[in-house]
């Protein structure tokens, strides 16, 4: 895979865009840094009284029963190249009884030739509980998008991502942000599934939680700042003043933790930014998530094998499994409010509740 950069005037398909975006997650930091994670603790009981082996991690999710409250978050698809990446993803997640999205299936829709490497997920993971995906701009524009994205997979849900900071550093992005409520509103009443409204690094405030729900919305994936940052994928990509102000918004955003308590009481709340191991989805649920998602540390695993994704959703279950013991939550839910907040969320926090949250 060659990196494509670029340049004034020249024009790149959606597909090769897709395989740039996964070319730099693999090979560059895009990474920003601070979730508000750092600021919770959970809550240490010395003497637990429960057995390990006896923990429920299962959770219900949108209909859906998952082993545990994880998901491999949207990634990619939409090139070729991208389709043994999908298939080690969904071999995995089926094996684990979890779930795992796609990501934006806009070039599937324009271009049918690279469907399978969408379709691939539902062909390998049969049961397990899959999202499909598509951008709000695409639904502006037509809401079939929508549908056929649920088609093509046979989607359990419907992600619409929010991804406004990086269609704003992208030259070639689209800016035009009017209207999207309203064909939110129309989706989430013609559609047969679950909507997700989902961000993809910036983060989803209260004020924009209570919108979407008015509209119709099912959940919510706050996609918070701290994990991927778009705007320093793009920086790569970019070049002259375009990649001068990307790397000003690298860390633009709502970090994780801050958007977890702003939504999590307004419709049931996915995790997602910066979830980098089984310690931090026990934090994520502490603070009120429903469940919780994580795509880049499963990219460099998919693409060496199925057994290798695996391996690292074990890693995230156990270590979620470990903090449950330790905490004396022998169920999932148990996990809330067995935390001590302190830094800037808890800052975060005064504030919001002055402001009558």
């Amino acid at each position: 895979m060659e990196l494509k950069y670029y340049r004034e005037g020249e024009e790149m398909s959606t597909a090769d865009r897709k395989l740039d975006h996964i070319k730099i997650c693999l090979e560059k930091d895009v990474e920003s840094r601070y979730t508000g994670l750092e600021d919770v603790e959970l809550i240490h009981c010395a003497l637990p009284e429960i057995d390990f082996e006896k923990i429920d991690t299962s959770v219900k999710f949108l209909g859906k029963k998952l082993y545990a409250p994880f998901l491999i978050a949207s990634m990619t698809g939409g090139h070729r190249d991208t389709t043994t990446i999908n298939r080690n993803l969904a071999i995995a997640v089926e094996e684990m009884k979890l779930g795992m999205g796609v990501g934006s299936q806009r070039a599937a829709i324009e271009n049918p030739d690279v469907a399978e490497s969408f379709t691939v997920v539902r062909e390998y993971a049969p049961k397990a509980f899959v999202y499909a995906n598509i951008g709000v701009a695409q639904i502006v524009k037509d809401l079939e998008f929508a549908d056929k994205a649920v088609e093509m997979i046979d989607a359990d849900a419907l992600a619409v991502h929010l991804n406004f900071l990086q269609e704003a550093i992208q030259p070639e992005g689209d800016k035009n942000a009017e209207k999207c409520l309203e064909a939110l509103k129309e989706l989430c009443e013609s559609i047969k599934v679950p909507v997700i409204v989902k961000e993809t690094g910036a983060g989803i405030s209260r004020e924009v939680a209570l919108l979407v729900k008015e509209v119709g919305a099912s959940a919510i994936d706050v996609g918070g700042k701290g994990g991927t940052s778009w705007s320093g994928v793009e920086v790569y990509r970019a070049k002259g003043v375009w990649r001068e102000v990307g790397k000003d918004f690298w860390d633009w955003g709502i970090p994780t933790a801050f958007c977890i308590v702003d939504c999590c009481d307004v419709l049931p709340t996915i995790a997602t930014g910066g979830i980098r191991s089984g310690v931090d989805v026990a934090k994520a649920l502490a603070l009120g998530a429903k469940i919780s998602s994580s795509a880049l540390p499963f990219l460099k695993p998919a693409l060496i094998s199925a057994e290798e994704v695996l391996e690292k959703l074990e890693y995230f279950v156990l270590g979620l499994k470990v903090a449950m013991f330790l905490t004396a939550s022998k169920k999932v839910e148990e996990l809330k409010g067995k935390i001590f907040i302190s830094g800037r969320l808890r800052e975060w926090m005064e504030s919001r509740s002055k402001r009558g949250k």
